[in-house]
C-alpha cells in the first residue's frame, strides 16, 4: 500500500480513552502517544470511572510532563453498580473528545485503552487511512513486546493469526472492498478505532451497552454506509493480562487463550466454507442499491456459525 503524505492534512485528530484504576498503564500510554509523528498538539479525553488508585494524580502529572504536545481533559466520575461497565466510560470519552474538537467534519475520534502503547506512526498511518477514503479505521491488536506469552499459549495464537488471515483472503478474494484491500488484518476493537466526528454522531454515538459497546459503534456506522478500512500498518500494542478491567474484554480471551492451553486442546472455528457462503452473501447484498447499509443491519441476525473445525496448529 503506497505512502500517504499527510503533511499539512486538514484533518484533527482527538484520542479518547476510558481509565479504570489503570494508574500503572497510563504512564505508558500518555508517552506513547507524546512520541507520536503525528505533528499536531494532540487532544486527549480520559475517563477515570469508579477508580480507587492513583490515575487521577498520574494524569495530572502527565500534563506537566507533556504540555504542549499532549492537550489532556480528564474526567473523574464514579458511575452507580448499573452503569459502572466500559460502555458507560467510553461514551463519555468519545463524547468528551467530540467537545475537544475545532469541529466535526474535519475532526477524528480515535478510541483505545489505557493498557495499549500505540508504536510512534500509529495517528500518522491513521490519517492517512483517512485521507483514503475510510471512514472508520480499525487498528490491529498486537501483544505487548515486554510481555510475550508463555511458550504454550503462543502457538495457539498463532493458530488464530493464520486462521484469519485465511478467511480474509477467502472475503478478498469473493467480496472484495476498494477501501479495504489486502494486506489487511481484522480487528476493530475500542483498543485501536478511529471514525470520523461527523460519522460519530450521525450513528448515534456509543451504545449504552456493558460490554461489546465497540463492536455495536463499528456496526451502527456502518449501518449507515460506513467504509470500514484495516491497514496493515496502523496497531497497537495491548497487555496480555487476564484481569482485565471489562467483562467480556481482551482478558477474558487471554484466559480462555491459556485455559485451553493449559488442557492441550486445540481450537476450533468455523470451516472455511461458512466463510465462502457468507462472503459470497455480502457480496450479493452489496451489489443492492444501499447494499452496505443492509449487510450491517442483516448480519446481526444471521444464526451464528458453527465451530465445526479444529485449527491447524504449526509444527
Amino acid at each position: 500500500m503506497p505512502k500517504t503524505d499527510v503533511a499539512g492534512l486538514d484533518m484533527d485528530l482527538c484520542v479518547c480513552v476510558p481509565a479504570r484504576n489503570e494508574a500503572e498503564r497510563l504512564p505508558i500510554l500518555l508517552s506513547a502517544l507524546a512520541a507520536q509523528t503525528w505533528q499536531k498538539l494532540i487532544p486527549v479525553s480520559i475517563v477515570v470511572n469508579n477508580s480507587n488508585d492513583d490515575s487521577v494524580g498520574v494524569i495530572k502529572r502527565a500534563q506537566d510532563r507533556h504540555a504542549g504536545r499532549l492537550a489532556i481533559q480528564v474526567h473523574h466520575v464514579t458511575f452507580s453498580p448499573d452503569l459502572a461497565h466500559a460502555g458507560s466510560a467510553r461514551l463519555l470519552a468519545m463524547d468528551g473528545g467530540l467537545a475537544l474538537l475545532p469541529g466535526p467534519q474535519r475532526g477524528v475520534l480515535v478510541s483505545t485503552d489505557a493498557d495499549t502503547r500505540p508504536p510512534p506512526q500509529w495517528l500518522e498511518n491513521i490519517a492517512a487511512a483517512f485521507a483514503r477514503g475510510a471512514d472508520i479505521v480499525g487498528g490491529c491488536i498486537e501483544i505487548e513486546e515486554a510481555e510475550p506469552l508463555p511458550d504454550n499459549v503462543q502457538p495457539l495464537r498463532e493458530a488464530w493469526n493464520l486462521y484469519w488471515q485465511q478467511v480474509r483472503a477467502i472475503e478478498d478474494m469473493l467480496d472484495p472492498l476498494p477501501w479495504d484491500p489486502s494486506p489487511r488484518h481484522g480487528d476493530h476493537t475500542g483498543a485501536s478505532l478511529a471514525m470520523r466526528a461527523a460519522l460519530y454522531v450521525a450513528c448515534g454515538g456509543v451504545p449504552l451497552m456493558p460490554t461489546g459497546e465497540d463492536l455495536a459503534l463499528v456496526r451502527a456506522a456502518l449501518a449507515c454506509g460506513a467504509r470500514l478500512a484495516h491497514p496493515a500498518d496502523v496497531f497497537t500494542y495491548v497487555s496480555p493480562r487476564r484481569d482485565g478491567r471489562a467483562v467480556g474484554g481482551m482478558a477474558m480471551a487471554m484466559q480462555e487463550l491459556f485455559d485451553l492451553a493449559a488442557k492441550g486442546d486445540r481450537p476450533s472455528a468455523p470451516d472455511f466454507e461458512h466463510w465462502r457462503e457468507r462472503a459470497a452473501w455480502r457480496c450479493a447484498l452489496r451489489a443492492q442499491k444501499g447494499g452496505q447499509a443492509l449487510i450491517a443491519q442483516a448480519e446481526p441476525q444471521l444464526p451464528p456459525m458453527p465451530h465445526d473445525m479444529l485449527l491447524e496448529m504449526a509444527p
